[in-house]
């Protein structure tokens, strides 16, 4: 897996997606950030790394350890019990600071959901947060595949008015404060930001 280039979090999610097929893969970074996320993905997954530093980047050579006898292989997380895993978006950006490396984390957020799981039940958008669900996103095609996964999306109607956007909402659909607020009370698993 050629990864020289790439953004985080694709080499991670390149080689994932590569260890689901194959015992045995090659990735190749060019920044130490790269290498210690891909590695700490595979060894969190039951793989040995090797790394090779040549002129061109850096080689993972990675190796799918195999099951010892009578060990169970590792299990996925699975969904928080006791009602649904709902997440809770207020800002086009994550976290506070610099708002142009909050847009740059909310991006890689939303791509590295896909590849993650549990997956949450259903994603809500309030405030500003609500500029993500609309036409020129930089998360669209993110929340698109979330949804088609069966990820229910909610954008606060007031909101959208608020910023003028109602007409512009590209994916989910348009709630209430009543809908969000029992989807909210309900869940089994609440994260915000």
């Amino acid at each position: 897996m050629d990864a020289r280039g790439l953004a985080c979090p694709q080499p991670v999610i390149m080689t994932r997606t590569a260890l689901q097929e194959c015992d045995a893969v090659v990735t190749i970074v060019d920044n130490r950030t790269a290498q210690h996320n891909v590695t700490r993905m595979a060894e969190k997954s039951g793989c040995t790394v090797r790394v090779e530093e040549r002129e061109d980047g850096v080689y993972l050579h990675i190796l799918r350890s195999a099951q010892p006898a009578g060990e169970p292989a590792p299990t996925p997380p699975v969904s928080p019990s006791g009602g649904p895993l709902v997440l809770v978006i207020s800002n086009e950006h994550m976290g506070h600071g610099e708002a142009e490396l909050g847009h740059i984390l909310i991006r890689a957020f939303f791509h590295t959901l896909n590849e993650v799981e549990p997956l949450p039940d259903t994603i809500i958008f309030f405030n500003s947060g609500v500029r993500l669900v609309v036409e020129d996103s930089p998360v669209l095609e993110d929340l698109r595949s979330l949804s088609e996964q069966g990820v229910e999306i909610l954008a606060c109607g007031t909101c959208l008015q608020y910023y003028n956007l109602k007409d512009k909402i590209a994916v989910g659909e348009v709630s209430n404060m009543m809908t969000i607020a029992e989807t909210m009370l309900r869940a089994g698993r609440l994260v915000s930001w």
